[in-house]
């Protein structure tokens, strides 16, 4: 009872401490190769993963459907919404970062909605109007300008585009990645293998139910280390020595050694065994808590300043993303 619910939260948490591990990590290293660097740890964790609950390490009767959508999620949600985030993380830190995360929820129900058929109620609209209310509260204050008496962002413009791409392509990978998921239960009904079945060879003998979230996980890093090694090596004439350099800084290093296991390794996998068991909405919801977890770490660790105007205007937020489920 709740399962899903229960993984959700842990997904939260899960996520407070990958968001403050990234932020110091891709401050010191640049986004594109603390992503690169994060995906190749996550492919190996997840490789050695299946194959101890599928008994091969690469994901077990997944069809073309099923790639295509995963792959698919893994464009969205890492290659687009990682990049974004850690660009977020780099010019407004993690702490407002995870604020524009609560836009997941929204694009999570609406996407859900378009592509699920799942159902949204009126008081969604409700909920979108309270929690962009919050994150306006964060973000905004008076202007200083004498001759203009109107607001201005307190953060920089380039920072909140960032974060708020980073929001939206979240609530949209997640639900490609259940629609992917979907797809991959088909496929394994079809060779006769249910979800509460077990895995031959496998060593820890998990259902798999269980199991094909590692797996469709696996497929997001494999198209995530892709992507960002390309945009690496393109885009920047001198990517490779970027990448050793950022190799070289152990500091960083462990930084992205602790963010990938929290995050695309636990954190990820966790919040797609947990559509399983519940409405991708619900599931955002749950996980857009980590706002509001971030504030206290993120001030001790980072000596920042909060405003009882933040702190509020986080608790608004995400009480409008609970609104926005209602029902």
């Amino acid at each position: 009872m709740f399962v899903g619910e229960l993984i959700s939260l842990g997904v939260a948490l899960s996520w407070t401490a990958t968001a403050l591990f990234a932020e110091v990590g891709s401050k010191r290293m640049g986004s594109l190769p603390f992503n690169t660097i994060r995906m190749t740890m996550s492919l190996l964790f997840l490789c050695v993963t299946l194959w101890l609950v599928m008994g091969v390490p690469y994901p077990r009767y997944a069809d073309g459907g099923t790639w295509t959508w995963l792959l698919l999620s893994g464009v969205v949600g890492y290659v687009i919404g990682d990049y974004c985030l850690m660009q977020g993380y780099i010019h407004i830190g993690s702490r407002f970062g995870q604020l524009f995360m609560t836009l997941s929820a929204p694009t999570a129900a609406i996407t859900g909605r378009l592509l699920l058929g799942e159902q949204m109620r009126p008081i969604a609209i409700v909920g979108m109007v309270v929690t962009l209310s919050g994150i306006a509260l964060s973000i905004l204050s008076k202007s200083d300008d004498a001759s203009h008496h109107g607001l201005r962002f307190k953060l920089p413009a380039k920072g909140i585009f960032y974060a708020a791409m980073a929001g939206i392509c979240q609530g949209f990978g997640l639900v490609l990645s259940k629609v992917g998921l979907t797809r991959y239960g088909a496929a394994l009904d079809a060779v006769g293998i249910s979800g509460d079945a077990v895995f031959a060879n496998a060593v820890l003998p998990l259902p798999v139910s269980v199991s094909m979230s590692f797996a469709a996980t696996t497929i997001r890093a494999y198209i995530g280390l892709v992507g960002f090694f390309l945009a690496l090596v393109l885009f920047n004439k001198d990517g490779l020595a970027q990448l050793r350099h950022a190799v070289s800084d152990r500091k960083a290093m462990w930084c992205v050694l602790a963010s990938t296991i929290f995050g695309p390794f636990i954190g990820v996998s966790a919040s797609l065994l947990a559509t399983q068991f519940t409405s991708a909405g619900i599931a955002q919801t749950l996980f857009a808590l980590t706002p509001i977890l971030i504030i206290a770490p993120a001030a001790i660790l980072f000596h920042q300043k909060v405003t009882l105007r933040e702190v509020l205007g986080a608790v608004i937020s995400v009480a409008g993303v609970c609104l926005f489920f209602v029902g």
